[in-house]
C-alpha cells in the first residue's frame, strides 16, 4: 500500500515538507556573502548540488528572497563553504533570520578569513571553501536558482589523502526532513560496470521475434 499525494492539492508549507522528507540527504551549500554596503552575511542552503564541471559552476537555491541572494546578484560573488559536522550548530545558528544589517560571523561566534579570488570571507573552521563569481540565477516560483563559476578551491591540507579530500575526514552534515540532520554514517566503495564486463546473468533475456 502506498499513500498518494497530489501537490496540486497541497499547500505550499505541506508540499515543501513532504518533498524534503523524501530527497535526502541534501548537502549543505554554507554561503558567505556581502551586501554593497560591506556587511558579511552567511546562511546555509540546502538545495545545493554541483551543476557542471567544465567549466566548473556549482548551484543553491535560495526559497525566498534571501539576504545570500540579494548580495550575490547585487555583487556578483559568493563563496560555498563546507558544512562539516563539528559545525552543526554554528551552521544552524546562521539559519537565523537575522536583519540584512547583522554580520552572522559575529552572531555565531565564527572567525571570518579572507577569500583568494573574491570579496566575501570564507569561515576559517570550514575545511574547504569554493569561491564563485556569479553566473546567473534562475527564478522558480517562490524560489531562485542560483548558479556559481568556480574560481577557487581552497582545501584544507589535513583532509586530502592523495591528493584528493577523504569524506571521513571532512564529516559533512546533511539536512534530512523535518528538523533532522545527518552524518556520513557507513561508508561502502564500489566500482562501476563497464559494459565489457557486464556480467551474463545481468543481461537481459529479449523475447524471440515470430513472423
Amino acid at each position: 500500500m502506498r499513500t498518494d499525494f497530489v501537490p496540486a492539492e497541497l499547500p505550499g508549507r505541506r508540499i515543501y515538507q513532504l518533498l524534503t522528507s523524501l530527497v535526502v540527504p541534501r548537502p549543505i551549500a554554507w554561503i558567505s556573502t556581502v551586501s554593497p554596503r560591506g556587511v558579511p552575511n552567511l546562511a546555509p542552503h540546502s538545495f545545493f548540488t554541483v551543476a557542471c564541471a567544465q567549466p566548473p559552476i556549482v548551484q543553491f537555491t535560495s526559497v525566498g528572497r534571501k539576504d545570500s541572494l540579494r548580495n550575490a546578484e547585487e555583487t556578483g560573488e559568493f563563496v560555498v563553504n563546507f558544512a562539516p559536522t563539528d559545525l552543526q550548530e554554528e551552521i544552524n545558528a546562521t539559519a537565523t533570520d537575522f536583519p540584512a544589517d547583522m554580520d552572522e560571523f559575529t552572531a555565531a561566534g565564527l572567525t571570518p578569513e579572507s577569500s583568494t579570488v573574491v570579496t566575501p570571507p570564507r569561515v576559517a573552521a570550514s575545511p574547504s571553501a569554493l569561491e564563485c563569481r556569479l553566473h546567473s540565477t534562475v527564478p522558480l516560483g517562490d524560489s531562485t536558482v542560483v548558479l556559481g563559476e568556480v574560481v577557487h578551491i581552497a582545501v584544507a591540507e589535513e583532509t586530502l589523502v592523495d591528493g584528493l579530500p577523504e569524506i571521513t575526514r571532512l564529516r559533512p552534515v546533511s539536512r534530512l526532513g523535518k528538523n533532522e540532520w545527518g552524518t556520513i554514517g557507513e561508508v561502502t566503495s564500489l566500482d562501476r560496470i563497464r559494459y565489457s564486463d557486464w556480467p551474463a546473468w545481468h543481461t537481459p533475456q529479449h523475447p524471440t521475434t515470430s513472423v
